[in-house]
């Protein structure tokens, strides 16, 4: 049961503060302050420092008057009126021991937020062969758990890995309801890991936010926008990262769609060329941490796009490294776009009857995301456009795999 907090109630009153003037003076609202007072909540470690100035008390008076019942330890004695340098010497006290306390004090530890590190890079590295549905509740339920950390008291330090660990997650999140093709949700979640990231000074978590949105974008037919969100990330990422060349990449593929081979290209060759330097990863199914073979998709999505022959060879490296027996569960979004890029390729060729069967290997692996359902449509429609005898097949089986999303999704 919250304690009244008398000592904090009688040192407002003493000082002519009623809550709403104290509430003004420290920057919350007056529920705020009443809260306090009822022991309900404890003033948060950025209100601190004002609450010291106004109610003219030292750090560790504050926090025997919050923590203790008045009757217990009456407050001591502070004169009602300082001078204008004494106040500003007890300020800058005030602020030292304040700044101490934080990297000191702390409710969350290093190993909750380790633990926590280690459950976003297993979520980030089961992103590629998991289901979005299966990933987004776990997702949910971690960003809220993190969401509750912030509230807590915790050092300066474990404040930033927080906050990065909030937009990694949001992040992850904005990522997965794209998948799903949910694009409010998608929004939100984009806009509160670019928020989360430009607090903590996290400039790749930035360049991701805006290389995701470019893809988000990209689906809804937005080219030449995912094309400048794409420079926008570059021009955020750290040299040589990960989201510098997943950026380049996403650039590539929105000229493809534009039909700019010039800038099409380009692309490309500047991927080739920030990927040529780079290691093997270590996690190569992070799906922040760049697979150098990642770039052989890209490039087959992008060529596809542009109409270059070429697709059609990178499309079956793809595949044929990645499921050469044809098990997919190692890779199953990545083998799926790599039969769409093949198929799309295949008709460009006028070799249609295999362009179905591609087409097919796709649809019926049940792992093409919603957000990649048109791209199975295009390639419908075109089989549909050339009078293909199996089109009427692939129709079928491309509208089993929406209706199978359920009413309540949308459809692109």
């Amino acid at each position: 049961m919250a304690t009244r907090r008398e000592s904090f109630v009688k040192r407002r009153r003493a000082l002519g503060f009623s809550q709403e003037s104290l509430a003004d003076a420290v920057g919350v609202d007056r529920s705020t302050v009443g809260r306090w007072e009822t022991g309900e909540t404890e003033p948060q470690p950025l209100h601190r420092p004002g609450l010291c100035r106004e109610l003219r008390v030292s750090a560790a008076q504050l926090e025997s008057m919050i923590a203790i019942p008045a009757e217990l330890t009456p407050p001591h004695a502070v004169p009602a009126t300082l001078s204008k340098s004494v106040r500003s010497e007890c300020d800058d006290e005030i602020e030292a021991f304040e700044l101490a306390r934080r990297v000191v004090a702390s409710d969350v530890g290093n190993e909750t937020l380790s633990r926590l590190e280690g459950v976003f890079h297993d979520l980030a590295t089961k992103y590629s062969s998991s289901p979005p549905e299966d990933l987004i509740e776990r997702v949910r339920r971690y960003s809220g758990y993190v969401r509750q950390l912030l509230d807590a008291k915790k050092t300066l330090a474990e404040h930033r890995r927080l906050l990065v660990l909030g937009g990694w997650f949001s992040l992850l999140g904005a990522t997965l309801h794209i998948d799903l093709d949910q694009e409010d949700a998608a929004a939100a979640r984009l806009r509160t890991a670019m928020t989360l990231a430009q607090h903590a000074g996290h400039s790749e978590i930035q360049a991701w936010c805006l290389e995701t949105d470019a893809w988000r974008v990209l689906t809804n037919g937005g080219y030449l926008r995912a094309a400048e969100l794409s420079k926008a990330a570059q021009a955020l990422a750290p040299k040589g990262s990960s989201v510098e060349i997943q950026a380049t990449a996403q650039e590539g593929r929105a000229y493809a769609r534009l039909g700019a081979p010039k800038e099409t290209y380009d692309a490309i060759g500047r991927v080739h060329d920030l990927v040529c330097p780079m290691r093997f990863p270590e996690h190569p199914q992070h799906h922040y941490q760049y697979d150098p073979a990642k770039s052989v998709s890209y490039t087959a999505t992008t060529l596809a796009w542009v109409g270059d022959p070429a697709a059609e060879g990178y499309a079956r490296e793809v595949i044929s490294r990645l499921a050469p027996s044809g098990d997919v569960s190692r890779w199953p979004r990545r083998v799926a776009s790599a039969n769409i890029d093949l198929a799309l390729s295949l008709i460009a060729s006028d070799r249609l009857d295999e362009a179905c069967s591609a087409a097919q290997n796709a649809i019926l692996s049940g792992r093409v995301v919603p957000s990649n359902h048109w791209r199975a449509l295009e390639i419908v429609r075109k089989t549909e456009d050339r009078g293909i005898s199996n089109a009427r097949e692939l129709r079928e089986a491309y509208e089993d795999m929406r209706s199978a999303r359920g009413p309540a999704q949308r459809v692109t």
